[in-house]
């Protein structure tokens, strides 16, 4: 074999290992590796980060991987606030800013992007990547942060835009946008960075209409003190991590420390809403509701145009006043398809003031059930069906000894028969009548009671006979039979709190462990009791009320208050059956942000 045959067959040989081996690979698939958690890596920008006497309109920022800017408008925040924001982009390796408007001179400016820079593959975002600029002749670097937090139930809010003004009066914050800007993260921190030095009104917004100032109806925050940006140096450690888990190393150095630091505002909402009409609904012939979009202080003042219903409604309202339930008393009226009116209320302007309106309205029948005379060849009156008449209550087979029963009927009573109510007691297998007492709970006879001392462990029968009850539309109720039983004391347990300095408008609030508002109590200076709790977890929170109206209430920013102050206590309540569980809550022992549990502390975004 001469040489040139044998590396021919050298070559062959080789050939097949070479494939072999690869179809040997893809049949075993990829073999994967270390998941990339390594964020990306700034290598370069045009012009520097810190540059001064900067006079041109792009920033380009280049990486050490391909990236992507995450939903640029909400994400990355420029400061002063743009009226026309810049455009952010990402292509490949780089990242561009366009300034869409000119910019102020002798400025300092900064453009946070939070963590909306992250690699293409892993979405590894560089956290809190700060670029700044100046287009004078030095560049600001004082900075304040801190927390906004919900001023009802101490939840970090993100997504809320905290800003400072110059001027130190609050009419500011209507007048013009704030001088610099930051946004809170996911557990509600914010920082506001390249500050002049200075004095500085803080304020938070929600800022539904990015104009960075405040509209009527947008939420907020606001904060008592006069802000003065400083620093100082001193000692700090940076924890150099192996791993996850595993510390490398601790780095002591000498660092800038930024204040204040932990400024804590509250946000809220002020308890005003535009007022205005909604919408009408008139899903049975004799009934109709109107519908506002705020409570009212009065009612509206209506009157008909097609009919005449003087003294022959019934008027159902809710507290608010803003959901008014109209139930006719004349067939004349009802049986007509379309009920025309003029409507008077006091309706929001454009300034947020309640002026006099007057709309004209027609309430329509809509899927009515209609009764047509089909004999005649010509066209009959309708005659209008009215639904049976029924009604509702809360009786359950195992019932709360703290209870009424409750009944509800679907139209207002003409009449009630209470001798064909029975409820009895079960004695021996033989069910014995008692004396209860029926209660009205409403002006129109819409909703009762029936109250009695319930025993516990026992059982009863609530039976009402057909015919018992007769609605203002001539329709009778049909009977109703039902047995139930008094849960035993043992099933239940109760908390008695008691405040290590006693607060006498200080109301507490039990809840349960979706945060829901169980039941609320004046505090009371021997311990507030809150009896026949079901075993489970449970929370404490209580309200301080400033004003004495028995509800908490939000602020208010024309008159300058705060929203009431809320304290969580900071243990869960794990109560079991026939147990009644003492505590003593010093509610100003605990910061405020570390008082919510953390099993109820979630994030709250606000757009």
């Amino acid at each position: 074999m001469n040489i040139k045959r044998f590396l021919l067959h050298i070559f062959i040989i080789t050939g097949i290992g070479f494939v072999v081996y690869s179809c040997a690979n893809r049949a075993q698939g990829p073999t994967g590796g270390l998941k990339d958690e390594t964020p990306p890596k700034v290598l370069k920008t045009s012009p520097k980060n810190g540059v001064l006497n900067f006079n041109k309109k792009q920033i380009l920022i280049d990486f050490d991987e391909m990236v992507t800017v995450d939903n640029a408008s909400e994400n990355v925040i420029i400061s002063p606030p743009q009226v026309k924001p810049p455009d952010v982009k990402s292509l490949g390796k780089r990242i561009t800013v366009n300034f869409n408007q000119d910019l102020l001179d002798s400025t300092t400016y900064s453009i946070n992007f939070g963590d909306a820079i992250v690699d293409l593959n892993e979405k590894n975002p560089l956290k809190n990547y700060l670029f700044s600029f100046s287009t004078g002749n030095e560049i600001d670097t004082l900075k304040i942060s801190g927390t906004i937090i919900n001023a009802e139930d101490l939840n970090p809010l993100q997504g809320v835009i905290v800003g400072i003004y110059k001027e130190l009066d609050d009419s500011i914050f209507f007048q013009k946008s704030f001088l610099r800007i930051g946004k809170t993260d996911e557990n509600g921190r914010f920082s506001i960075d390249n500050i002049k030095k200075g004095r500085y009104k803080i304020f938070a917004l929600s800022d539904v209409n990015r104009d960075y100032f405040y509209q009527p109806g947008e939420g907020l925050a606001t904060y008592d003190s006069i802000i003065t940006p400083t620093f100082r140096i001193e000692q700090m450690q940076d924890t150099v991590w192996k791993d996850s888990a595993t510390v490398d190393s601790i780095r002591t150095f000498m660092g800038t420390e930024f204040l204040p630091d932990d400024i804590t505002m509250r946000y809220f909402k002020e308890d005003k809403k535009r007022q205005y009409y909604v919408k009408n609904e008139r899903k049975d012939p004799f009934v109709f509701t109107l519908f506002f979009n705020a409570p009212q202080t009065e009612l509206p003042q209506i009157k008909p145009l097609n009919f005449d219903w003087d003294k022959k409604y019934l008027l159902e309202n809710n507290p608010t006043l803003d959901s008014l339930t109209y139930w006719i008393t004349d067939s004349l009226v009802w049986n007509k398809d379309t009920l025309d009116m003029t409507m008077t209320y006091l309706k929001t302007d454009s300034v947020f003031n309640l002026v006099s309106t007057t709309d004209t309205i027609s309430v329509i029948m809509r899927n009515a059930k209609i009764v047509t005379n089909n004999k005649s060849k010509k066209k009959q009156a309708t005659e209008i069906k009215i639904p049976d008449f029924k009604f509702s209550n809360n009786v359950a087979s195992v019932f709360e000894l703290y209870n009424p029963i409750k009944i509800k009927f679907e139209a207002p009573l003409e009449d009630v028969d209470i001798s064909k109510i029975h409820l009895s007691l079960k004695v021996d297998s033989i069910y014995k009548p008692i004396t209860f007492d029926w209660k009205q709970q409403d002006s129109i006879k819409i909703a009762y009671t029936i109250n009695y001392k319930w025993l516990t462990e026992e059982t009863y029968q609530l039976k009402i006979d057909s015919a018992a009850f007769k609605s203002i539309y001539d329709r009778v109720s049909n009977k109703f039979v039902s047995d139930f039983k008094i849960r035993s004391l043992d099933e239940y347990s109760s908390v008695k709190m008691f405040l290590a300095v006693f607060n006498p408008n200080a109301y507490l609030q039990i809840l349960d462990s979706k945060d829901v508002v169980l039941s609320t109590k004046k505090a009371n200076e021997k311990g507030t009791l809150f009896e026949y709790l079901k075993p489970g977890d449970y929370y404490i929170r209580m309200f301080i009320d400033e004003n004495d109206n028995g509800k908490w209430d939000t602020g208010d920013l024309m008159k300058h208050i705060q929203p009431e102050n809320v304290y969580y206590f900071q243990k869960k309540l794990t109560l079991m059956a026939n147990w009644e569980f003492e505590e003593t809550w010093d509610y100003k022992q605990v910061p405020l942000l570390q008082q919510k549990p953390i099993e109820l502390r979630k994030s709250n975004v606000k757009k």
